[in-house]
């Protein structure tokens, strides 16, 4: 399918931390971005995906030092479990970046020069409050009760070094033009003016070095042996640096500017300081920024402590690849909050997939396959994705159009019901071949507009209308 709006399309997830193995937040967000890449390249457009890893910093030469590793060991050890996503949840991605990447290196260096050379890094020596587990540092009225809300049980760090730093303050007004020229730059709306409000408040330059003696594991300063790259200047530098960006300047030009997806406690690291550190380098800002909700399970946020961490593969394991993808996926509008349980889950998979979509290709396929007096050739006519589906993907209102697709299984599965095929083939045959022709019509249109969301089951659909065969798509748990 073309389209003559946009012939290409460059998205990329956040790079997570390694210090530990994927999470279902993350998948979240990796399984939505696959869903926009695949519309895409339905529509014709030429893709890059990426995803990758974030693989500097305090936390992660902690979680070294623990475990008895070098920091270069463990992230090679850890990344393997986030490249295992394509398989685990069909991601479908084109790039894996790693910051520990030679390329990654020599990109950031040099966006370091340049964004130096516009006299936008300096040095100086500061006290500053320091969150480990957010690598970042907090302000007074970033906290709660004294501590960072997003690590309530870690003790803030109080850090008194010379730094360098970056001239955050010098990009409030071209931030907020940005935001007034593009007022859909950040999506939903909401954090729109929530990053908007962030920046009207005025914006204070931020650290963007360590000192090497206290935290070796990072990307050198360019001219300073002394000092490593703050973990977030180096890690944002990989949405450019995996297009090839600075020695590849005509993908990065065919390419750049890219959609990033990001939950939102990245909103500040996404829409505000990587555009001013990309206005400081002299680049285009990003296309647009979405910000996806979070998960929590009964209410709480999921935690290790807690013990209601949900992997993606215990999802995959008990759902199947489109089970987990299209739980996620349909759970919540995109940019809100979803609450989990795996009963929850097990719940909705058995009404919308097994009783809903496997139920009704069963029973079609059934009893085209046990009569073989249908012709299922027209259900295998080529079909673009209807214009009202397009539009609710690229609208990134994935659990409507998901809504879409199952008012026509609702549908079908009414239509099959009323008519009664399975008696009309003893009492009238015309009428039973007119009405299984449109239901296997109506299966390949829904298995067509599954493309993008359940890829795995709507090959199986196809696969089994051409083979005239039935194939059991999910069991009920």
């Amino acid at each position: 399918m073309k389209s003559t709006e946009r012939k290409h399309l460059y998205i990329t997830t956040t790079l997570p931390y390694v210090n530990g193995r994927p999470h279902i937040g993350y998948a979240l967000e990796a399984v939505e971005a696959d869903v926009i890449a695949r519309m895409a390249r339905l529509r014709g457009d030429e893709v890059i995906f990426n995803i990758g890893t974030d693989e500097h910093g305090a936390k992660i030469y902690e979680k070294a030092q623990e475990l008895g590793m070098t920091p270069q060991a463990y992230c090679d050890e850890m990344t393997l479990h986030f490249r295992a996503l394509k398989d685990v949840l069909d991601i479908s991605f084109t790039h894996f970046i790693r910051t520990t990447d030679a390329s990654h290196i020599g990109a950031a260096e040099e966006f370091w020069k340049r964004c130096e050379a516009n006299g936008d890094i300096y040095k100086k020596s500061y006290e500053m409050k320091y969150c480990i587990g957010c690598e970042l540092e907090k302000t007074d009225s970033d906290l709660v009760d004294g501590r960072c809300p997003d690590h309530p049980n870690r003790a803030l760090e109080i850090r008194e070094e010379e730094n360098y730093f970056f001239r955050f303050s010098k990009y409030q007004e071209p931030l907020l033009a940005l935001y007034r020229t593009r007022p859909d730059f950040v999506v939903p709306a909401k954090r729109m003016n929530e990053i908007r409000a962030f920046v009207e408040r005025g914006l204070q330059d931020f650290s963007v070095s360590r000192l090497m003696k206290k935290m070796p594991w990072g990307i050198p300063v360019p001219d300073d042996a002394a000092h490593v790259m703050y973990v977030w200047f180096d890690a944002l530098v990989n949405y450019i640096s995996t297009l090839g960006w600075p020695a590849n300047q005509e993908n990065f030009e065919k390419f750049w500017p890219g959609v990033q997806i990001a939950g939102k406690d990245n909103l500040r690291q996404q829409s505000a300081m990587w555009q001013a550190m990309l206005l400081s380098a002299g680049l285009k800002p990003s296309r647009q920024i979405l910000i996806h909700g979070q998960i929590t399970s009964a209410g709480q946020k999921m935690s290790k402590s807690l013990g209601n961490v949900i992997s993606p593969e215990d999802l995959v394991e008990k759902l199947g690849r489109d089970g987990a993808r299209y739980i996620l996926l349909s759970v919540a509008p995109f940019g809100e909050d979803a609450d989990l349980t795996m009963e929850r889950m097990i719940e909705k998979y058995n009404a919308d997939l097994a009783n809903g979509l496997g139920n009704l290709v069963s029973r079609v396929l059934k009893l085209s396959e046990s009569l073989g007096t249908v012709n299922s050739q027209q259900s295998t006519v080529n079909r673009e994705i209807p214009e009202e589906l397009i539009g609710l993907i690229e609208q990134y209102q994935f659990s409507e159009a998901l809504q879409y697709i199952w008012k026509k299984i609702s549908e079908a599965n009414k239509y099959m019901d009323e008519t009664k095929p399975w008696v009309l083939v003893k009492e009238d045959q015309a009428q039973f071949e007119t009405v299984m022709q449109k239901l296997l019509i109506d299966i390949k249109d829904i298995a067509s507009d599954l493309q993008p969301f359940l890829p795995e089951t709507s090959e199986n659909i196809l696969q089994a209308l051409a083979d005239g065969k039935t194939a059991p798509l999910f069991q009920r748990i």
